[in-house]
């Protein structure tokens, strides 16, 4: 009969520590599901943030590109203007009624 008592009562400890138990290992879970949650929300920010970054970065690009194509086209211009100037200040210079 105290064996069977004992019994009985290591059961009872063991049923208890056993929901004790699965009650802190659904806590745990649900905790770390929360976690999960927030840590994929955190991502998709950043992600949707860095997408933004770099749509803005590249159409910087473009507009730089762009003004870098005027200033050289700009300067091709003037270079051919100061050829022209050249050319023809050589000719004023060659001409004898001019000096």
């Amino acid at each position: 009969q105290n064996q069977h008592d004992d019994v009985k009562k290591q059961l009872l400890e063991l049923q208890l520590q056993h929901n004790s138990l699965r009650l802190e290992h659904r806590r745990s879970l649900e905790s770390h599901s929360q976690r999960v949650a927030q840590l994929q929300q955190d991502r998709d920010s950043e992600v949707t943030s860095l997408q933004d970054t770099v749509f803005k970065l590249r159409e910087e690009s473009k507009l730089l590109r762009k003004a870098h194509l005027e200033v050289h086209s700009q300067l091709l211009s003037a270079q051919a203007q100061m050829e022209e100037f050249r050319q023809l200040k050589e000719a004023l210079q060659k001409m004898p009624g001019l000096r």
